[in-house]
């Protein structure tokens, strides 16, 4: 349709070229999916309970020694004398385990095949999720996660700047030349889940080797010296970006644009040791010592604490003690939050005085801490989360530094979930709207350099989810920028049009549909409508944060009932509370979910972001929080949970960290495979048009490491959706076949899109009314288009 615009050339093409006949879907797959029994299934589960209940009592056994050694000091300085020496053997045993479980139970890691919920998968998912909680994947853009990954086993080269937190599995199989930088957000796991399998294979980078920021690199992929990967691409198996070459796309393909930003600095191994020794330094003798000497010195100190809790005192039985913990619960919850926020919004300023825009810094510096510390201390997602989706969100981003220009308010200017390197030169443009997942790509690095810029959106513009926008970008007024889009870095600046795809073309800037509710958007309509969202909004944003002080309150509760009754039970009271813990997290929020929604499963909607029902669905995405889950990839319980959210899920489905936005309208069959970083999301909101439709995924399909399926799509039994592919809105996918693609495409006709334009009218032949009639009638059936409304008509329900 975006080839052919017009039902003049449309039917002209479809006249040229006969459809070739086309032989029936098979019956089964080539490769039939490994499937495991229900045995093996629940066995896999018991095992990995029993290994999460024996690292929970170990840590017990730790955490009570350290305490009791720690609280039989006299005084401040030999409290800390001792924080500072158990905290740094507890730092030192948590980063050796993961290491040294790593070489028990797995040696070095081959290409290989494992089938999902056997036993040689429980080492696998043991040793993931050990090397993934070690603390020194905290470490990342410093030489000392380096090291860390050489410790696995990794062949990293020198002087490589690893800045994604997407931490590699198979090291072993991992290769990275010197030189070679990586951005945020790349995803090089060295391991994909197939059709039930787990599948092993080597990513090799060479030296100086670029890859771009939301990247993903499949395995038995390989770059040469020089090479480069654009934003928003992947590399897909057998995959090899030759020497020197520039690539970019997904799946990627030549291109000319330069994705190196920034010239080379001086940047030698001094300052690099005396960087990550610097680190190392800060975290025994100031983070360790807070969050081991800090517990005894809070329940020491604090005079209801100290009371309640002492030897010999049952306060766990005494009304006060409870009525206590409400207090302090209370002051501990909304205080941090205010002081937070308080220091998000001032210290961030005063660090920025010292960073000028455009000027090249080495790494590993005094400019490189600040800039860090900026972005880390900014991009707080707890305040993005509390105050997006709404109108406050704006005032928000204004007070941590970004340029918004003269804002135009509609209470859903950007989502709850915005990210930048640093919000001091960010600027956004008026009527712009914003949805989750963008990144603002304001920081350039090499090897040896970085340097920070200013990045501006235009005004008019409306930008999809997942997306990552860089300085220089080729976007200007008034434009459409889709879903997971490359954002372009050459041309001429694209204005009134609309971006899909990666590589980008051209599509129409909007369509008949999603102008239904502008009526809404002027004048006193817009005023009382936008009053109205405002206050429901607030309350939104009340239930909350009761919510999380509610979680709060349990948990603490829990851990000082532990500590009253440690005196009579002992150790195994703690293990108990350790162990408890997560599981009434699972449980509180598995029903605050359900109970947002009336205990009923949501119903799909086409509607105006400022219809009551579309505000009670951003009440479903704000109130529950949905981070818990993702502790329990590549475990059955996971699916336990998504039953229980409302997922129609099917039996022995394997969740390797899959995010699913609306529960209740998703549907997935018996022996799936969801890989890591893959979102089904049942919604889209162009234009302030609110759209939501079911989602079925069939028995035995494969989502691919950061794939995205939009909603009203359905795939077939045995499908197999690529790695950061884009499954469009409403696509329906035939058993059995291979889409991959950004957007997807059937696997034997992918190719790249050439587009010379699109053209921005329609056919200038005449029609007569009856035929144009007809022609929009039609057009309707394809896009579920509804009427557009009068002024004095109700809202259409969803066709």
């Amino acid at each position: 349709m975006y080839l052919h615009p017009t039902v003049r050339s449309l039917a002209a093409n479809l006249a040229e070229v006969a459809p070739a006949p086309t032989a029936p879907p098979p019956s089964a797959p080539s490769v039939p999916a490994a499937r495991a029994s229900t045995a093996q299934y629940v066995l896999c589960g018991a095992l990995q309970f029993l290994l999460f209940v024996a690292y929970a009592c170990l840590n017990a056994v730790i955490l009570v020694g350290g305490y009791d050694w720690i609280a039989s000091a006299t005084g401040l300085i030999e409290i800390y004398r001792r924080s500072v020496e158990f905290g740094s053997a507890a730092f030192a045993v948590m980063c050796a385990v993961p290491i040294l479980a790593k070489w028990t139970l797995v040696g070095r890691w081959k290409r290989q095949q494992i089938r999902v919920w056997s036993l040689a998968y429980v080492r696998f998912w043991t040793v993931k999720t050990l090397i993934r909680t070690n603390p020194l994947v905290l470490f990342i853009g410093s030489p000392v996660y380096s090291l860390y990954l050489r410790a696995l086993g990794a062949r990293v080269g020198r002087g490589v700047v690893i800045l994604s937190p997407h931490m590699p599995v198979c090291t072993d199989l991992l290769t990275i030349g010197d030189g070679t930088v990586i951005r945020k957000d790349a995803a090089f796991n060295c391991y994909r889940a197939n059709a039930g399998v787990i599948q092993t294979g080597a990513v090799t980078l060479g030296k100086d080797v670029y890859i771009g920021q939301q990247t993903v690199i499949d395995i038995e992929t390989s770059m040469g010296d020089g090479s480069q990967l654009g934003n928003s691409s992947s590399l897909h198996e057998s995959q090899a970006v030759p020497a020197g070459q520039r690539w970019h796309g997904s799946p990627a393909q030549p291109t000319e644009v330069d994705y190196r930003a920034v010239g080379p600095a001086r940047c030698g191994r001094l300052r690099r040791f005396s960087y990550g020794f610097f680190q190392v330094l800060n975290a025994l003798v100031l983070y360790m010592p807070i969050a081991t000497g800090g517990l005894v010195v809070l329940l020491s100190e604090v005079p209801h604490l100290s009371q309640l809790i002492g030897p010999g005192h049952e306060a766990a039985t005494s009304w006060a003690f409870y009525r206590d913990q409400l207090i302090f619960s209370s002051v501990l919850f909304f205080g941090l939050l205010i002081t937070g926020l308080v220091t998000v919004v001032t210290v961030p300023r005063l660090l920025n005085l010292a960073l000028r825009p455009d000027k090249v810094y080495p790494l590993y510096g005094f400019y490189y801490w600040l800039q860090r510390m900026i972005s880390r201390m900014t991009n707080a997602k707890v305040y993005v989360s509390l105050f997006g989706d709404s109108s406050y969100i704006t005032t928000y981003l204004r007070s941590i530094g970004y340029d918004l220009s003269r804002v135009e308010q509609t209470g859903s200017n950007f989502g709850m979930n915005v990210e930048h390197d640093t919000p001091f030169l960010s600027t956004v443009g008026t009527g712009t709207m914003v949805s989750d997942g963008l990144s603002i790509m304001n920081a350039d690095f090499s090897s040896t350099s970085f340097r920070v810029t200013r990045v501006a959106i235009g005004p008019r513009n409306f930008l999809g989810n997942a997306l990552v926008f860089p300085s220089g970008s080729r976007t200007g007024e008034n434009c459409l920028l889709g879903t997971k889009v490359l954002i372009p870095l050459d041309g001429d600046v694209r204005e009134n049009v609309g971006l899909l795809g990666s590589p980008s073309f051209e599509i129409p800037r909007s369509v008949q549909r999603d102008s239904s509710f502008d009526y809404l958007k002027d004048g006193k309509v817009l005023r009382r409508k936008l009053a109205a969202k405002t206050r429901h909004n607030t309350v939104t944003i009340a239930l909350h944060l009761l919510v999380r002080w509610f979680h709060l309150f349990f948990i603490t509760l829990l851990a000082l009932v532990a500590v009253d009754v440690f005196h009579r039970f002992g150790l195994p009271a703690i293990a108990v509370a350790v162990v408890v813990s997560p599981l009434i997290s699972a449980a509180f929020f598995t029903f605050v979910d359900r109970a947002v929604t009336g205990f009923g499963p949501l119903k799909p909607r086409f509607c105006s972001i400022y219809d009551i029902a579309f505000w009670r669905h951003e009440r479903y995405w704000k109130v529950p929080a949905m981070r818990y889950i993702q502790m329990l990839n590549g475990t059955p319980f996971k699916n336990i949970i998504w039953r229980l959210l409302g997922v129609r899920i099917g039996r022995r489905v394997f969740g390797d960290g899959c995010w699913i936005t609306e529960r209740s309208l998703v549907a997935i069959g018996d022996d799936s495979t969801l890989n890591e970083g893959s979102i089904i999301q049942s919604h889209s909101l162009e234009d302030g048009t609110f759209k939501s439709d079911h989602i079925t995924i069939g028995a035995n399909c494969t989502l691919g490491a950061g794939a995205l399926v939009h909603y009203g799509v359905t795939m077939g039994d045995g499908a197999d959706l690529g790695p950061d592919s884009f499954l469009m809105k409403g696509e329906e996918i035939a058993p059995y076949t291979q889409w991959l693609g950004n957007p997807a495409r059937e696997s034997r006709d992918v190719r790249p899109v050439e587009l010379a334009g699109v053209a921005s009218s329609l056919a200038a032949a005449p029609i007569s009314p009856l035929s144009l009639q007809q022609h929009q009638t039609a057009a309707r059936r394809i896009t579920h288009e509804a009427p557009r409304p009068e002024k004095d008509q109700r809202e259409p329900e969803p066709t």
